[in-house]
């Protein structure tokens, strides 16, 4: 039973990230993050007249700059060199991006679940990895 303990050390050393105030100022990020980028993607549909996954793809540039600045500033308070993690911040989207469109594409236009709904849980799955990431390799300091 030895070899549990490393791994409890590392649950429990994860656990009480999502515990912290920072995790707290990182989840009002997202909130209006979800907010904003829910209502653009209804607009970019309903009223540009765009497919969802066209919509998706343009409304991830706009909420990529708006994520990257509140985070590095508000949420982690990181005074890391900008480019950096500028450049770790796109490698990151870049990923996410292509995780977005292909799970718009899959549950809405292959298996045709609501795009709004793939949306959402698109987002709630991506916030705790994204977490994790922002913390440890993004604005790592």
């Amino acid at each position: 039973m030895q070899s549990s303990r490393p791994l409890s050390r590392l649950y429990h050393f994860f656990l009480s990230q999502f515990k912290s105030p920072q995790f707290l100022r990182y989840f009002i990020v997202g909130c209006s993050g979800v907010v904003l980028d829910l209502t653009t993607l209804y607009l970019l549909k309903t009223i540009v007249g765009l497919t969802p996954v066209v919509a998706v793809i343009i409304n991830q540039i706009g909420m990529g700059a708006y994520i990257f600045l509140l985070n590095k500033y508000w949420v982690f308070g990181s005074s890391g060199t900008f480019t950096r993690q500028a450049t770790r911040y796109i490698i990151l989207t870049i990923v996410n991006y292509g995780i977005a469109i292909f799970w718009m594409w899959f549950f809405n236009g292959y298996l045709g679940f609501n795009y709004l709904l793939m949306r959402l849980a698109n987002i709630a799955l991506s916030t705790v990895w994204n977490f994790l990431l922002y913390r440890f390799f993004v604005y790592r300091k």
